[in-house]
């Protein structure tokens, strides 16, 4: 029998409070504590995955190590935990059904009614068991998405109100994070939505452990007790989470509060040490204290949404921090870069990235871009959409491939430097095509690349069907344009660079994905390094 515990992380009132950023603070202090912990996310929507999602409904879509499209949250898990995520950390309801319903036609229920109980809430505890009885971990954190009350997230509910009396006494704990907003016009903060979110839960079976209180305000023990008293949770099991100037504090306030703790003893484990969270600490004090700054311009079409470009703004507060230096990075819609305004818009900046996507849309500004920076010797770098705008503005304005383009934007184009896999060109199904998770990649040694990741082998994330067009290889290299990584396998390119420039890399994976508090990426940091010696003196 298994020895995992379970935790399960509602939330109420309002959406986008942070369930996801408590869950892996959590984690986080449960593995400093020298516990092994994963957390899981349940999806209401029933798309399959995130992978067709348009960013601006859902933001950024993650891709794991083992090439599944996942929910934003899950980058957070892995750049708290430092862990690697995988297929089973993100389920959806699209992903629950499919399932049911296969096992449904290959005649698994005997002709039974098939029905939401106990078909498809069974379906859910199995794969909420599943990774901690496959990992043998001691605990699984699982963040249920949506606002309790939500027709979606019912099934959920039941599932884990099953959950907790199948698992038996101090294996399971629930946590409940819901809002408590200040009423400016009478200086009060105020409980009564509290009060109905947890009723709510109590009405669909579930009594929360821990109640834990977003605020912008400190919360007094007048109000913790009032909490207390109408939720029906320990005193101590009243919980604050106040604004704070950035997420990687999280942590560090939760164990002030004793999160932790609270957990452990619901959960009957031994409270044994205190969280070593030296090196946190360390990252969350030069994150606060640089003693430089640096202005890198993010070029996209998706900045309205910031969260669609999530895991590369993290990786670069992760750089910033191991260089000591504050990134103020400016968000640039490339629709809005035109011939006349491109020049103006991005003077001044230290360093450009020009950010992945797909669709033409907003291409022509994404390639002014990069002719800027290669021109003016301003530090760049380009991932996936991006590298192949990289090679595609060089075709055409250093070799003289000016009709030159990706076969993806222009099928017809004489000069297809960017192209589909060939194993890709009769698939017609979009969703789960591409090329997805981790690829080893060689890198030449007097490179960019290779100084910035002090190893000639690295293995790396995509999420992609076009490639660099093999074909045009040589002719890149004669004008100066070099393949700096080769995946070993197929030979395709992964990474190309401008030797003559002062730091030109465009790379076709996403190196966002692996950045994390602990690990920051190598060629962000080389990156803003890089920028940061454009900063005059």
């Amino acid at each position: 029998m298994s020895n995992t515990k379970y935790v399960f992380v509602t939330g109420g009132v309002a959406s986008s409070l942070g369930k996801g950023i408590i869950s892996a603070s959590l984690a986080k202090l449960l593995q400093s504590r020298g516990y092994s912990v994963t957390i899981q996310k349940l999806d209401p929507y029933i798309n399959v995955d995130p992978g067709t999602l348009n960013p601006y409904e859902h933001g950024e879509c993650y891709v794991t190590e083992d090439g599944a499209e996942t929910d934003l949250d899950l980058g957070h898990y892995e750049r708290f935990i430092n862990i690697h995520t995988s297929q089973m950390n993100n389920v959806t309801t699209g992903r629950i059904y499919q399932t049911v319903i296969s096992k449904e036609r290959h005649g698994d229920y005997l002709g039974k009614t098939v029905q939401v109980i106990p078909h498809i809430t069974d379906e859910i505890k199995r794969r909420i068991k599943l990774i901690g009885t496959k990992n043998q971990l001691d605990v699984v954190i699982t963040e249920i998405g949506g606002t309790v009350g939500d027709i979606e997230s019912l099934p959920y509910i039941e599932a884990v109100r099953q959950l907790r009396w199948e698992l038996g006494p101090s294996n399971s704990a629930f946590v409940h994070l819901t809002l408590v907003p200040f009423l400016s016009a009478s200086q009060e903060l105020k409980t009564k939505p509290t009060q109905h979110s947890v009723k709510v839960l109590l009405e669909n079976g579930i009594q929360p452990d821990v109640v834990v209180l977003r605020t912008e305000h400190d919360i007094n023990a007048d109000i913790r007790r009032k909490v207390s008293l109408f939720c029906n949770v320990d005193p101590d099991a009243v919980v604050q989470s106040i604004d704070v100037k950035t997420i990687y504090e999280v942590p560090l306030m939760m164990q002030q509060e004793k999160l932790d703790s609270i957990v452990l003893r619901k959960l009957g484990l031994p409270i044994n040490e205190d969280p070593k969270l030296e090196a946190w600490r360390n990252f969350v004090t030069s994150l606060k204290n640089p003693k430089h700054h640096v202005r890198i311009g993010l070029v996209g079409k998706y900045v309205e949404l910031p969260d669609a470009y999530k895991s590369i703004m993290e990786a670069f507060v992760h750089a910033g921090a191991a260089n000591s230096c504050k990134v103020n990075l400016e968000l640039i819609q490339s629709e809005g870069l035109t011939h006349d305004t491109y020049a103006e818009r991005l003077s001044g900046l230290q360093g450009i990235l020009v950010a992945p996507g797909f669709g033409h849309r907003g291409l022509e500004g994404k390639l002014l871009a990069v002719r800027y920076a290669r021109e003016n010797n301003v530090p760049f770098l380009s991932i996936c959409l991006g590298m192949q705008c990289a090679v595609i503005e060089f075709a055409r304005n250093v070799m003289g491939l000016t009709e030159a383009n990706s076969a993806e934007m222009v099928d017809t184009t004489p000069h297809p430097v960017i192209d589909l896999m060939a194993s890709q060109k009769e698939v017609a199904d979009l969703g789960g095509t591409m090329r997805l998770g981790a690829y080893p990649c060689k890198l030449s040694k007097s490179s960019h690349a290779f100084e910035a990741y002090g190893s000639a082998d690295i293995q790396e994330r995509h999420r992609h069907r076009y490639e660099f067009n093999s074909a045009y290889k040589e002719q890149f290299e004669q004008a100066g344009m070099v393949a700096t990584g080769i995946n070993p396998d197929t030979k395709l390119v992964e990474i190309v660079e401008i030797p003559k420039h002062p730091w030109f890399v465009g790379v076709q994976f996403h190196p966002e994905y692996k950045s994390t508090v602990l690990n920051p990426h190598p060629l962000f940091v080389s990156f803003v390094k890089a920028a940061l010696e454009q900063v005059s003196e």
